[in-house]
């Protein structure tokens, strides 16, 4: 059965979308945070209604079967998933729509499409699920011709070996149908970013993507044994092995450059046996700071639990995991080789030392109840109250970063103090920031925090825009990263400038310009060609 077309505006396919009742709780939430009784609603314009400038090239007669000029094709690729994207898509925005849309069967395809880009002055911008949060596939609105190069046929399992526990994966495959190949084989990535049903392989390498676990494997990184990369100069595979130290890694510098030396098409990756013992469930602490020193000890304990996120009290309100007066800390285990009841039970030790009290018995299925099963339901549920939060003029966003540990809570209240400050003289209204930790280190954690602000009609893109520039300067200022997972794109490429040192900035120009010397791929990220 075919499958309904991806929103162009909005989160998954069309017919998708939150239910009544989640749409009454997330609402009845915004009112009491406002003090409102309704929101002015704009309208969004039907796919019928894009407007969009016609393209500027138009694709050979040799790839015109993989390539697609359609009104729906390109808007689809116009924008991703940000704030921004969805604003613009409500204003019917599409002066960033690419040119042209090629969907490459095989890797020839996708050097043939390289070669004609290059040919004809075009930029070229890969596409893996387009849930980017930063604008990292969005198009410059200025500038030449652009053609996005969508890997979604790329999408298959093409070796296993089981003795090593690893794969050869095509990289335009998406999170469940990289999960449905691998099952049968009772192996699994284990990488669930919550993009998971709508992200893929080559996004998440690219991007260098944080996915389920909160700590030791919690990058895309982890898991990559080699890789393979088209670029316009030629393609390239790095060697298999388990690990390496002849010189700087050729896979690191293809993990996380964005699309901007050329094109992932295929990745050895590291599986896991898939889970068949769990232990989990939600403690309960009066506050966020006692609940962040508890992490730090079980994070230092060399247990390292599959989770372990904190939720500040107005994080777990928010998300129906609690009542407001109380931070959340939701902890669990897994393994497929052993019971991980007495890692769960020394976990419990540590957070009963730190004011911890666990909400009822911890089991296999804990993560799915309480608590911690209402924080996981909102969790995956969140993706999709956007398209109704912007016409209402709301303004809900995350910006996430990591710091160490003995400079967070200094670090927290500065950047929390600054974001609401912004809010407040943008929008004329208190707003709300909240706080939770998606990671954890031994030497720090990885906070993410949401603000909330009303906004008005006709200034929402100033409006962020002035939240996000405070906000993401006290980051910086403070000693973290503009980005821990989300990736950099064009949004947060100002603080990127800042936080990157100089002379590797020249470096990764001057490996551009072996790699791409005309400058087509992905302009405007990570650096200038």
């Amino acid at each position: 059965m075919a499958q309904a077309r991806l929103k162009v505006y909005g989160w998954g396919r069309e017919g998708e979308g939150m239910t009544a009742e989640e749409e009454a709780f997330i609402m009845g939430g915004y009112r009491r945070m406002f003090g409102v009784s309704d929101f002015t609603e704009h309208k969004v314009p039907p796919p019928a209604e894009y407007s969009l400038r016609a393209p500027r090239i138009s694709p050979p007669a040799s790839l015109s079967r993989i390539c697609s000029i359609d009104t729906y094709d390109r808007a689809l690729h116009a924008h991703s998933k940000g704030y921004t994207d969805y604003v613009r898509i409500m204003l019917n925005r599409f002066a960033s729509a690419p040119d042209v849309v090629a969907h490459p069967e095989s890797e020839h395809d996708v050097a043939a499409v390289l070669d004609w880009a290059g040919s004809v002055g075009a930029a070229l911008i890969p596409f893996g699920g387009g849930s980017s949060v930063c604008g990292g596939v969005t198009p410059p609105a200025d500038g030449p011709p652009v053609v996005t190069l969508n890997l979604a046929k790329l999408d298959k399992v093409l070796e296993i070996d089981r003795a090593s526990r690893a794969a050869r994966i095509q990289a335009g495959v998406f999170g469940p149908a990289l999960e449905n190949q691998l099952r049968p084989h009772k192996l699994t990535l284990r990488h669930f970013p919550q993009s998971f049903e709508y992200s893929t392989l080559g996004g998440w390498i690219a991007t260098r993507s944080g996915g389920h676990f909160a700590t030791l494997y919690t990058h895309i990184d982890d898991f990559v044994e080699s890789l393979r990369v088209v670029t316009p100069s030629g393609t390239l595979e790095s060697r298999r092995l388990p690990g390496s130290g002849a010189g700087p890694s050729p896979d690191r510098m293809f993990i996380g450059s964005e699309g901007i030396l050329g094109v992932i098409t295929e990745a050895w990756m590291r599986l896991q046996d898939r889970p068949t013992f769990r232990a989990g469930g939600a403690i309960r602490f009066k506050d966020f700071f006692s609940a962040a020193r508890a992490l730090r000890v079980l994070s230092q304990t060399g247990l390292y639990p599959s989770n372990c996120r904190i939720l500040d009290p107005n994080e777990a309100y928010n998300t129906g995991a609690a009542d407001g007066s109380v931070a959340i800390m939701v902890l669990g285990f897994e393994s497929a080789d052993h019971p991980v009841d007495a890692w769960m039970a020394r976990a419990l030790e540590v957070v009963r030392e730190h004011g911890g009290e666990p909400e009822g018995k911890s089991g296999a299925d804990a993560h799915r109840e309480g608590a911690a099963g209402m924080w996981r339901n909102a969790f995956i549920r969140m993706p999709y109250a956007r398209e109704f939060l912007t016409p209402r003029a709301i303004i809900n966003d995350t910006f996430e970063t990591a710091i160490t540990w003995e400079r967070f809570a200094a670090f927290h209240d500065r950047v929390k103090t600054a974001t609401e400050k912004a809010i407040r003289d943008v929008t004329g209204h208190p707003g709300q920031v909240t706080c939770r930790f998606t990671h954890v280190y031994p030497d720090g954690p990885a906070p993410y925090f949401s603000f909330h602000a009303q906004g008005r009609h006709g200034a929402l893109l100033e409006q962020w825009q002035a939240i996000k520039n405070a906000a993401s300067d006290a980051v910086i200022a403070g000693g973290g990263t503009i980005t821990h997972h989300h990736a950099v794109g064009r949004e947060h490429r100002p603080w990127y400038d800042r936080q990157r040192p100089d002379l590797f900035a020249s470096a990764l120009k001057a490996a551009k310009r072996v790699l791409d010397p005309r400058g087509i791929m992905n302009p405007g990220v990570l650096i200038d060609p």
